[in-house]
């Protein structure tokens, strides 16, 4: 991963960066799609809707709220690319889960849909020329290169499988 070259450096950056390792932003995004791909949709479907801790999101919000995010980011993408430059500054994770409906989807929707998602992103990405990928973006608390949105994609996915893995994984056994 190229060295993170910003005014502002957010610890959340640095997170992301831990996260995805020293990759380039395609193999980064393309492994994403692979780990998608080889989710286990039996054992999602044995957890259910089960949480490990009142309050906290089903499997079904969480992968809903991969979807939400990457959708998000993506738009910032694009403003950011095409030089418009007016991303909203934030979005309330919590409002956007308590008002989804991913209860009610089955799992095999949501991961299609994260999975096509996350085909749309690569695209997009790879889309962008280098100048494209090195603009800055500022928003909200960040600013960071463009090409630090695909990395926190990836990065918020290897957290959120993370924590299905060490949390709602031994829920089933």
């Amino acid at each position: 991963m190229t060295k993170i070259e910003t005014n502002k450096r957010p610890a959340f950056l640095e997170y992301v960066r831990e996260l995805n390792g020293d990759v380039e932003l395609m193999e980064a995004l393309t492994s994403s799609l692979t780990a998608i791909e080889n989710l286990d949709i039996i054992q999602f479907k044995r957890i259910g809707l089960k949480t490990y801790e009142k309050d906290k999101w089903s499997v079904h919000k969480i992968i809903q709220h991969l979807i939400d995010w990457e959708r998000i980011w993506c738009f910032r993408a694009v403003i950011f690319a095409r030089g418009e430059g007016t991303a909203p500054d934030g979005h309330d994770q919590e409002i956007m889960g308590k008002n989804s409906n991913a209860d009610e989807l089955p799992i095999e929707q949501l991961i299609d849909e994260l999975s096509i998602v996350r085909q749309s992103t690569i695209m997009m990405f790879k889309s962008f020329n280098k100048e494209i990928l090195e603009t800055n973006c500022e928003f909200f608390e960040y600013e960071m290169p463009l090409y630090m949105i695909g990395y926190s994609i990836t990065a918020h996915q290897i957290h959120h499988f993370n924590i299905i893995k060490e949390r709602y994984v031994p829920l089933i056994k």
